[in-house]
C-alpha cells in the first residue's frame, strides 16, 4: 500500500465550485488569490466560478472599500437531482469547519483548540492536473 499522502487518481470528491464554495464558507474575506491558492484553482477560474455561484444564489458578494466580502446561502439547494430537496448548509458547515479540526488517528488533546492552519490533508487538485469530471 502507498503511502497517505500519494495520490491513487486524477479526480477528487468535489468539483472546482465545491471547493471554492467551502473555502468561501471557510473565509469569507478572503481574496480570489487566497481561495485560488486554498483550491488549486488558477485565479481566472476562481472568478468564473465565483460569478456562477453568485448567479445561481449560493453567495453574494459585498465591497467594501478595495475589498470583497462573500456570504454563503446556506438555504441554497444542491443542484443535482439525487440530492434534491437538500440545503447544502449542513455539509459546508462540517466541510468548513474540517479545516480547523485535528486530522483522524491520534486523538488530539482536549486542551488544544483549532488553529488558522491550512488542514494536514490536502485532496485538493493541483495546478495542471486535471480536473474532476461531470457527475452525470
Amino acid at each position: 500500500m502507498g503511502d497517505p499522502g500519494e495520490r491513487d487518481g486524477s479526480w477528487t470528491l468535489l468539483t472546482g465550485h465545491g471547493h471554492v464554495l467551502v473555502e468561501i464558507a471557510r473565509n469569507p474575506g478572503a481574496r480570489i488569490r487566497d481561495i485560488s491558492a486554498a483550491a488549486g484553482l488558477t485565479e481566472r477560474t476562481v472568478q468564473a466560478i465565483v460569478a456562477d455561484l453568485e448567479a445561481a444564489g449560493y453567495l453574494t458578494r459585498t465591497r467594501t472599500g478595495r475589498r470583497t466580502r462573500y456570504t454563503v446561502n446556506p438555504d441554497s439547494s444542491f443542484r443535482h437531482p439525487a440530492q434534491e430537496g437538500l440545503r447544502v448548509g449542513p455539509l459546508l458547515a462540517v466541510l468548513a469547519a474540517s479545516g480547523d479540526a485535528a486530522e483522524p488517528g491520534p486523538t488530539a488533546s482536549p486542551h488544544t483548540g483549532p488553529t488558522a492552519a491550512a488542514p494536514a490533508h490536502d485532496d485538493r487538485a493541483r495546478p495542471g492536473t486535471p480536473g474532476p469530471g461531470r457527475s452525470r
